[in-house]
């Protein structure tokens, strides 16, 4: 399991406005398990030095924290296309 940040769990938090701190634990779970999911879909990213990647992280978070995550791959594909793209880019730069 990837540990989550205080610093990327607030911003999480803030992005959905989540003012209380009760769901923490719950919420870098999510995180957690969001960004595995996305390197074992995309590759490997470093989520602190790649924005489109922590995005697909933080929005993969939100529809699993909201129970739409049967939705996510279908609207996000285009997006993790794209992160895909890159990260093998840059590995054989």
């Amino acid at each position: 399991m990837f540990d989550i940040s205080d610093d990327l769990l607030k911003q999480f938090k803030d992005k959905l406005h989540i003012l209380h701190d009760d769901e923490d634990d719950n919420l870098k779970r999510l995180l957690s398990f969001s960004y595995e999911i996305l390197c074992e879909k995309c590759g490997f990213f470093d989520i602190n030095n790649n924005e489109q990647g922590k995005s697909l992280v933080f929005e993969r978070a939100r529809y699993e924290y909201n129970d739409k995550l049967e939705y996510f791959d279908t609207n996000f594909l285009g997006e993790m296309s794209s992160l895909l793209i890159r990260i093998e880019k840059e590995r054989y730069r």
